[in-house]
């Protein structure tokens, strides 16, 4: 069983209008540090993905720490991120429309910036958006190794792809963007491989091998590739530690809430609900662990109640009582909240605004 913390600081409960998103700022400085370490010593370039924390606070700490720029899913979070100083930003979604194209045009021409496609439609779409400027957008074809989200599903239609995008004008095609699947990576080697005759065969150069994922971070540099984004690695969660890829010590995002009610015997309530933590269950049974109560589970949200089964607990939790819950995702839950308290040793360090929160477009 998962060893529990120590009891909540005393400052820090005392000063906690929950439910309370929590950042332990020297917890996210040190996984920053490793992740950039892991890149540095694979000669693999860092680039972080937003997406976690949406947050120009911990983009600068990552690339102080030595990332080349970042990567955001949405244009929306590039946008963002552009104005708190980014300024070489991919984003790894496909982005289509009109008024989106408008957009990516404005922001090519503030930061270096690369975008991602899987279909010729996207594709020409960016040829139509930069026509007429000097300097040309660099586009990475998406590739799917078995993750079954967005992505060309072969190397044939990656390379036939990749040679319609050098066609157009006004774009680039700079390589190949992957998001191979947790474990086992030897498909994704074996496709990359084929990519890379195929595209040599026709004087294609992948200049760019940008593939990611926190919870293969540990093998970074089997792919040979260029560039790793990895997001949830900043605050890791329930999820990662279920991979092995975090421990308990490495998780930086924690939800402060306080019990409520006690209406029966084995259920206490809890004043965090849907609209502070993720419903993703992400494989487990409940909707996060209790860390001081392990045997404790919260197995039900109501939009601002959390319902919990106390009943194998030796000890149970007092009404006002401040519990600590680990989320099984952090990603969802920072973009909950506005601001993040942080904190430094248990004690109170300021905050956290979540810039780009709500910017799904």
């Amino acid at each position: 069983m998962t060893p529990a913390l120590s009891p909540v600081p005393t400052e820090l409960a005392a000063t906690l209008d929950t439910p309370a998103a929590v950042v332990a700022l020297d917890v996210a400085e040190r996984n920053i540090a490793r992740l950039q370490a892991a890149c540095t010593g694979a000669g693999v370039a860092n680039r972080p993905h937003i997406k976690t924390h949406k947050s120009a606070e911990i983009t600068r700490l990552q690339l102080e720490a030595g990332a080349i720029g970042v990567t955001c899913q949405k244009l929306g979070e590039a946008e963002v991120m552009a104005r708190a100083g980014a300024n070489d930003i991919l984003i790894s979604y496909n982005v289509l429309g009109v008024v989106k194209h408008q957009r990516l045009r404005t922001l090519a021409a503030r930061v270096k910036l690369t975008v991602c496609c899987d279909n010729r439609t996207v594709a020409d779409g960016y040829a139509q958006a930069m026509a007429g400027q000097v300097r040309p957008l660099a586009v990475l074809v998406e590739c799917d190794t078995g993750r079954h989200r967005c992505g060309a599903t072969t190397p044939e239609a990656v390379v036939e792809l990749a040679r319609h995008v050098a066609a157009q004008p006004g774009l680039r095609f700079d390589g190949v963007l992957m998001y191979p699947p947790d474990g086992d990576l030897q498909e994704s080697v074996e496709f990359l491989a084929q990519v890379r005759a195929r595209c040599s065969r026709h004087g294609l150069d992948l200049h760019t091998v940008c593939s990611g994922g926190t919870p293969n971070w540990a093998r970074i540099g089997s792919l040979s590739e260029t560039e790793y984004r990895a997001g949830t690695y900043v605050y890791n969660d329930r999820q990662m530690v279920g991979f092995g890829a975090a421990t308990l010590a490495d998780c930086a995002l924690l939800v402060y809430a306080t019990v409520v009610s006690h209406p029966e015997p084995g259920r206490v309530m809890l004043d965090a609900g849907s609209k502070t933590l993720t419903s993703d269950l992400m494989g487990f049974k409940d909707h996060g662990l209790l860390l001081d109560y392990l045997d404790a589970s919260l197995y039900k949200l109501a939009e601002e109640h959390g319902f919990v089964d106390v009943s194998n607990c030796a000890r149970l939790p007092a009404i006002g009582e401040v519990v600590r819950i680990l989320p099984n995702h952090a990603c969802p839950v920072s973009n909950l909240f506005d601001r993040l308290l942080c904190t430094r040793a248990g004690v109170p360090a300021g905050h956290i605004t979540i810039a780009a929160r709500g910017q799904v477009t």
